[in-house]
């Protein structure tokens, strides 16, 4: 198994120490936990986009960019890329931008996002999103591949032998398709046969592996051999202790808080309580064993061989302490027990 850290930048008070940090210091935090996440091994560091509070990701390739320079070896995610409402012909440039001057490491996760409050920033309606991801991705993978690109659609106005610059660095940057609530996505992402991550962040997992489940089903549809179906998925916030009650104790304040967001409030999650999502969902606090052991469950319903994780919201303290345990006392059991076959050739 391979491992993300991903942030969405949420900017927030601590809950535990009070403490409320500039948007400066939030950057700066977010690239030291990147150069951490390098250090410590994992595989790759994602940034998400939002476009509102407490989330100060509104700009995914240029802080990218920033955690390029400051690195050398990890890979680059966005966690996701809201291609729904963005302009094709800006989101080539950039990111083929980030391409060169990362060396190579980008990959890109598209998606509609969950945050409704981006369609009227950028002029279309929640009920176009999938209809705009589906023509704004057709239309970014030309631009990518072809030069001289002549197109007319509905979301932009029409190109006539265009060739954008600069071309990406890599013979084809990856692309991964977001996956959280809808069987459009898995159909995208199956039609294209390219990988899936699937967010697996405020639901049960029947929900997601029902999603997963079709996306394996549509993969073969359309002619992919089944072996080649990369899956990837996220498992909400982590936090790390001695014993699983004392994770619950020092979590809590941290649960009860994003929770109150109006991001959370959302995606209405099922569970009442933290007990109730640790029980049913795919919160990962506890003991490095029990974690272990829930990941090992998840994989065996999803079969994913990617999982990203999230320290967001917590005291720069902790974030360290939460990203060193894991990457001493959990993944280096779950890369021996789940094997992986993407970014051998990154991986040291």
């Amino acid at each position: 198994m391979k491992f993300v850290l991903f942030s969405l930048v949420m900017n927030i008070r601590n809950a535990v120490t009070g403490e409320s940090l500039s948007e400066q210091q939030k950057f700066q935090n977010i690239l030291q936990q990147a150069m951490l996440a390098e250090e410590l091994g994992f595989d790759a560091y994602g940034v998400g986009e939002r476009h509102g509070p407490p989330f100060l990701s509104s700009s995914p390739p240029i802080l990218l960019t920033a955690i390029a320079a400051r690195t050398t070896r990890i890979r680059l995610l966005t966690t996701v890329t809201v291609l729904s409402v963005l302009d094709p012909v800006r989101v080539a440039e950039d990111y083929a931008t980030l391409d060169h001057l990362s060396g190579g490491r980008l990959e890109m996760i598209i998606g509609k996002g969950n945050d409704p409050r981006h369609y009227p920033l950028f002029g279309i309606t929640e009920e176009e999103q999938w209809e705009s991801l589906a023509e704004r991705y057709e239309l970014l993978r030309r631009l990518w591949s072809e030069e001289n690109v002549t197109w007319q659609g509905r979301y932009r106005p029409p190109l006539h032998e265009v060739t954008v610059m600069p071309r990406p660095y890599q013979k084809q940057i990856p692309v991964w398709h977001g996956s959280a609530s809808s069987p459009l996505s898995t159909e995208l992402a199956a039609k294209y046969g390219e990988p899936l991550f699937s967010s697996n962040s405020f639901h049960p997992l029947a929900k997601y592996k029902a999603l997963i489940d079709h996306y394996r089903e549509r993969w073969q549809y359309y002619g992919h051999d089944p072996k080649d179906a990369i899956v990837g998925a996220g498992a909400g916030s982590l936090y790390l202790s001695n014993t699983t009650e004392e994770a619950i104790r020092r979590y809590r304040p941290y649960y009860e808080t994003f929770q109150a967001t109006d991001a959370a409030k959302h995606n209405r999650s099922p569970f009442d309580s933290l007990e109730d999502n640790l029980k049913d969902g795919p919160i990962l606090v506890g003991s490095p064993d029990s974690v272990i052991e829930k990941i090992l469950k998840y994989h065996d319903a999803f079969g994913h061989q990617v999982l990203s994780i999230s320290v967001d919201g917590l005291s720069e303290a902790e974030q360290r302490e939460q990203m060193e345990r894991f990457a001493s006392e959990v993944a280096p059991v779950l890369r021996r027990e789940i094997p992986s076959t993407i970014w051998e050739s990154r991986h040291t």
